[in-house]
C-alpha cells in the first residue's frame, strides 16, 4: 500500500500485545514503564531509509548451514523456513530486509553472554538475512534450534524458536517477532508465550510443517507468513 493511500487504513489493535508488566515473565518487571508513554515526533533520520538495494549480500547469507562453515556442516535437524511478507490485504511487500538469529541445535547462542552448558557448534553462526523477492517471498535453510532453560522460574524452558526482524521503508518501521514450531509441547508452558492473551496472536507465531516445500532426503520445511496489519496480522514484540 502506498503512503498516499489512506482510504483502507486499519488501525493496529493495541490489545493484540501483552501488557508491559507481566510478573510471571520476570524481566518485564524492571523493563516495564512506570509512567505514561510520551509520543516523540520522528525526525527525518527515523522516517527515511535505509535503502537496502545498496547492501552487499553474500552467496550464503540466507543459508545458515553454509554461512559459518569452518570445514564441516553444523550438527542438528536440517530445516527450511520459508514464507511471505504481505500487508493486511494480501499485497506482497517486496525488497524488504528479513533477518533471523537463533540458538544452535543444543539451545546455545553464539553470544558472549550465553553461558548455557550446551557446546557451541564450530560450523554454525546462527544468523542470516535476505531481501524478499518481487512477490514478498523469503526462505532460509538452517538447523532447528534446541530449547534451553532460562532464569525465570525454577524450571522454565524456552521452546525452540527463531527471532525474525522485518525492516520496512524506514528505521522506525522495523518489526521484530519470533517463530515457534508446530507441535512443540513447550509453547503453551512458556511464560513469554503465556503473556500473550489472545490465542490467535499465539497462533500467528507458529510455523506450520510444509511438506510441499521440503527437500526430499534433505530438509523438512516450515511455512511462516508475516502479515503486517489487519485481522490476520502477525504478533510483533513491543520495541
Amino acid at each position: 500500500m502506498s503512503s498516499q493511500d489512506t482510504s483502507r487504513f486499519v488501525i493496529r489493535d493495541r490489545n493484540w500485545h501483552p501488557k508491559a508488566l507481566t510478573p510471571d515473565y520476570k524481566t518485564s518487571v524492571p523493563r516495564s514503564p512506570r509512567q505514561a508513554l510520551v509520543s516523540i515526533p520522528q525526525s527525518a533520520s527515523e522516517s527515511t531509509g535505509p535503502d537496502f538495494s545498496h547492501l552487499k549480500f553474500g552467496k550464503y547469507d540466507n543459508d545458515l548451514l553454509l554461512n559459518f562453515n569452518n570445514g564441516g556442516l553444523p550438527i542438528g535437524e536440517r530445516i527450511i523456513v520459508a514464507g511471505r511478507v504481505c500487508d493486511q490485504y494480501g499485497k506482497p511487500i517486496p525488497h524488504t530486509l528479513v533477518e533471523i538469529w537463533q540458538a544452535n541445535a543444543g539451545g546455545r547462542y553464539r553470544h558472549k553472554n550465553d553461558r548455557y552448558l550446551a557446546p557451541l557448534d564450530p560450523n554454525f553462526g546462527g544468523v542470516g538475512r535476505m531481501v524478499t523477492d518481487s512477490e514478498g517471498y523469503f526462505n532460509f535453510r538452517t538447523i532447528k534450534p534446541g530449547p534451553y532453560p532460562w532464569r525465570n522460574g525454577p524450571n522454565d524452558w524456552r521452546p525452540a524458536h527463531i527471532h525474525v526482524s522485518v525492516s520496512g521503508p524506514s528505521i522506525s518501521t522495523r518489526l521484530i517477532t519470533q517463530l515457534y514450531f508446530e507441535g512443540d509441547p513447550l509453547i503453551p508452558m512458556c511464560p513469554i508465550v503465556k503473556s500473550i492473551a489472545d490465542p490467535e496472536a499465539v497462533q500467528s507465531l507458529i510455523a506450520k510443517l510444509d511438506m510441499n516445500h521440503a527437500n526430499p532426503m534433505d530438509c523438512l520445511a516450515y511455512r511462516f507468513d508475516i502479515v503486517l496489519r489487519g485481522q490476520r496480522k502477525t504478533h510483533f514484540e513491543n520495541c
